[in-house]
This record gives structure tokens, C-alpha cells and sequence, in this order.
């Protein structure tokens, strides 16, 4: 054990603000939002964020110890600060890779940390597979492997049997006609182009993901109306559009070309009792990876904020620094 790894990890302050921010055109009508925190001379590292098209959150920024990494953290295409916002053409995990790569090129960065949780863990598996040589090391939480089952599971199947009542008001929502197929009939109302059509979807949608993905939530209710008035949920959209085309990934393709990782050290942060990424994913992962370490955490769901998980990936960072 190294002395990093030895060390707890520290508390983070309040509020970390980046040194510096740029839009990076990077083709295609695209213009990404990309931060840099921490120590300019620190250890380079890289946060993809989940979704698709969460953007990165501000509190995104407390997983690096601003002292040791020198942080890069954006959104991704059509997500948060980027513009065009909500843009759907020239988006996919392929233009996603590349524009990894170029925020890489742009910084000047040789190899790099790469952090990722939920779909970010989906990129940053795709985008190391695809650049093993620029990875120094992955911190992956609550592992997403693009599969169609996986999908199944975390909107249909892990609901029906954990929060029948959950899934039985996300379907009441559809037409009965709809509801053979709630999870075919929501990505059509998604990607229609009518607002009147793919609001009202949205905000549901992001309502039962919101509740699946914590333990205990507050609020398990889903909506029964909605404001038009109030900001549309971005990442149903996003999400609608990636789970359209199989998160543009062949089936099984992560978990078959992981040989790609046999050099890169990494730990997976799995909550024991996460519903929409449950542990098997990170499970047969670990299996595939030489070098990777699975913690599960006991007690914690799928959010970032249940408790435990923060600590854990903060700690696995300083494992690998």
C-alpha cells in the first residue's frame, strides 16, 4: 500500500471554483463548456459526467483534492453550459470520445486520470478502451454498461419488483394503448418533436428517475401535473435519444473489448443496493479487469450523495496518485 493509500480522504471546501473556463469548439455546430480546478502543476484528471445531458454539476468538483489534481471537468454535447443546448445531431458516444481527446490535445495533457459515474463510467470505459495509452487510471461509480437489458431493468423490471407503486404511476401516465410498452412509448414521446408531446415526458421521466435512484427518498410521489412554465428535465431528453440507438455501442461491447484495460489500476464504487446500475455490472467488470479493485458500498443506492460514496471515490483517487 502506498502512502496515498494510507491517507483518509480529506473533507473538500464548501465551494472549489475552477481557475479557468473556455468554450472549445469542437466541429459539428458544437461548443463545449471545459473547466479547470485544482492545482495547475497537479496530477491531470478528467470528470465525465452521467445522464447523457446532466452536465457537470459544481459539486462534481469535491471528488478531487484541489491541492493534488489539476481538474478537467465539462459538459458534453448539447448538455449544461454547451451550446447549441439540448443539440441531439452530430451526438454520440463516438463524437463524445473524440471531443475527450480534443479537450486532451487542447490542455496539452499526455495521460490523464479519468473519473465517471453512471453514464459517465459508460464513457469513460468506452473512451479508455478506445485510448488506453492516455489512461493513467479509472475511478468508476455505479457502473453502466449501454446494454438494452440494462435499460430494461433499471426503468421496467428492477422498479416492478422493488417499487411497484413507482412503476405503476410511471405507466398510469401513458395512454392505455401505450402501456404494453411504457418504456418504447416514453422514448417516443421523447424524441417527438412537439413540446406538447415530449414535456409533460419529460418531467415524469425525470421524476421516476429521480426516486429510483436514492435508497430512501424523500419524496416518492411522481407528479400527477406540471408547471409549463418550469424548466424542462435536459436529461430525459438526452437519455431518450442515447437509449434509441443503444447508446450507440454494440451489445456487450465494453465488457468484450476489456482486455483493452489490462494495464490501466482502477477502482469501481458499486452502492450495494443501487437500482438503476446494479451491482452485476460492476461485478462482471471487475471480473474482465485485471486491475480493478470493487468496493461495494453497503447501504448506499445509485446517487452520488448516498452515503459513502463520495468518501470512497475520493479515496480511490488518492490510491492512484
Amino acid at each position: 500500500m502506498t502512502e496515498a493509500a494510507e491517507k483518509k480522504p480529506e473533507i473538500r471546501p464548501a465551494q472549489i471554483r475552477p481557475y479557468d473556463a473556455i468554450m472549445l469548439d469542437v466541429g459539428d455546430g458544437h461548443w463545449l463548456y471545459v473547466e479547470e480546478v485544482g492545482n495547475r502543476d497537479g496530477v491531470p484528471a478528467l470528470f465525465l459526467h452521467g445522464g447523457p445531458g446532466s452536465g457537470a454539476q459544481h459539486t462534481s468538483r469535491n471528488v478531487f483534492d484541489p491541492e493534488r489534481h489539476r481538474a478537467i471537468l465539462f459538459d458534453q454535447r448539447g448538455a449544461g453550459r454547451s451550446h447549441p443546448y439540448l443539440a441531439r445531431h452530430a451526438n454520440t458516444t463516438a463524437h463524445l470520445i473524440n471531443d475527450i481527446e480534443r479537450i486532451r490535445s487542447h490542455f496539452r495533457i499526455e495521460k490523464w486520470l479519468v473519473v465517471g459515474g453512471s453514464w459517465g463510467s459508460t464513457l469513460a470505459l468506452a473512451y479508455a478502451e478506445a485510448h488506453p495509452a492516455r489512461v493513467t487510471g479509472l475511478v468508476l461509480r455505479a457502473v453502466f454498461l449501454g446494454t438494452r437489458a440494462e435499460v430494461e431493468w433499471a426503468f421496467i423490471e428492477g422498479p416492478k419488483r422493488f417499487r411497484p407503486e413507482l412503476y405503476d404511476a410511471f405507466v398510469a401516465f401513458l395512454d392505455k394503448r401505450e402501456r404494453d410498452d411504457p418504456l418504447k412509448a416514453y422514448l417516443a414521446r421523447l424524441n417527438n418533436p412537439d413540446p406538447a408531446v415530449y414535456a409533460p415526458a419529460a418531467h415524469m421521466w425525470n421524476a421516476y428517475e429521480r426516486a429510483l435512484s436514492q435508497l430512501a427518498p424523500r419524496n416518492a410521489k411522481l407528479p400527477t401535473s406540471f408547471d409549463k412554465k418550469a424548466r424542462l428535465p435536459p436529461t430525459a431528453l438526452m437519455e431518450a435519444h442515447y437509449i434509441a440507438s443503444d447508446f450507440f455501442l454494440q451489445d456487450g461491447q465494453l465488457l468484450t473489448n476489456a482486455h483493452a484495460l489490462a494495464r490501466i489500476p482502477g477502482t469501481i464504487v458499486q452502492g450495494r443496493y443501487d437500482l438503476l446500475c446494479p451491482p452485476s455490472a460492476a461485478y462482471a467488470l471487475a471480473q474482465r479487469w485485471p486491475h480493478a479493485k470493487l468496493e461495494l458500498v453497503d447501504g448506499a443506492g445509485h446517487d452520488v450523495n448516498e452515503p459513502g460514496i463520495l468518501p470512497a471515490m475520493q479515496k480511490a483517487l488518492l490510491e492512484l496518485t
